[in-house]
């Protein structure tokens, strides 16, 4: 680990341990070495940094907005971590190619197949941009979420920490193959890694993903 991304990672220990009393011990679950990409819900931007920061050593690379890289410091932190920049709306092609061979070297891809936040934590539509990536590296999804952690702000003027909880899944491979999938399909899938998401968390935050009875799992593989 170069100097910069230690201090990225202090940085991010240092500042999320003032806003938050997070609730980590189900991280432990995940694995130690790749390749595997982690799937999160988004609720805000300070989930990065919790998640980051406390999963290290761990080799982790975020894919994110290319938007992100427009503040100094934000393009200093996601550089120094190797982050991977992405169009809104889905990977692109360079995007899927780095992130596949981030995947082949063992690492880890973190990924949040919502696109953009929430802010009031519960979940929105999913985006098929996983899908790719999954398939063309064919490693395995580790669903991983948070909740509790959306009224950090208002906390904060009020000098509180914020409980913030995190809940750890199992990881899976999607049983299709990698040709000719219509975007109808292509959406069940994302439908069904999104029901994995809400399956973790209180009902309160399942949002679109409300009713798991929805959740066929026709197209996972349980590792």
């Amino acid at each position: 680990m170069s100097f910069s991304q230690r201090l990225v990672v202090l940085i991010a220990r240092a500042t999320t341990r003032v806003l938050f009393n997070v609730d980590a011990e189900q991280l432990q679950r995940v694995p130690q070495q790749g390749p595997l990409i982690i799937i999160t819900n988004h609720v805000n931007i300070m989930e990065i940094p919790v998640l980051y920061s406390r999963l290290q050593p761990r080799p982790l690379i975020g894919m994110v907005l290319a938007t992100r890289w427009k503040n100094p410091f934000l393009k200093w932190g996601l550089n120094a971590s190797g982050a991977i920049p992405l169009e809104r709306g889905g990977i692109n092609m360079d995007g899927l190619r780095k992130g596949v061979e981030v995947l082949k070297e063992g690492k880890f891809i973190i990924l949040n197949p919502e696109g953009t936040r929430s802010g009031h934590g519960r979940l929105q539509k999913g985006n098929p941009g996983v899908i790719p990536l999954a398939l063309k590296s064919g490693a395995p999804l580790l669903p991983i979420v948070y909740y509790g952690g959306e009224k950090y702000k208002e906390n904060l003027k009020r000098l509180r920490r914020t409980d913030l909880h995190i809940a750890v899944g199992k990881p899976f491979t999607l049983a299709v193959e990698d040709a000719t999938l219509s975007r109808e399909v292509r959406q069940q899938i994302t439908d069904e890694i999104m029901y994995q998401l809400a399956a973790l968390l209180p009902p309160e935050y399942r949002g679109k993903y409300a009713d798991l009875s929805q959740a066929t799992q026709r197209y996972l593989a349980y590792t």
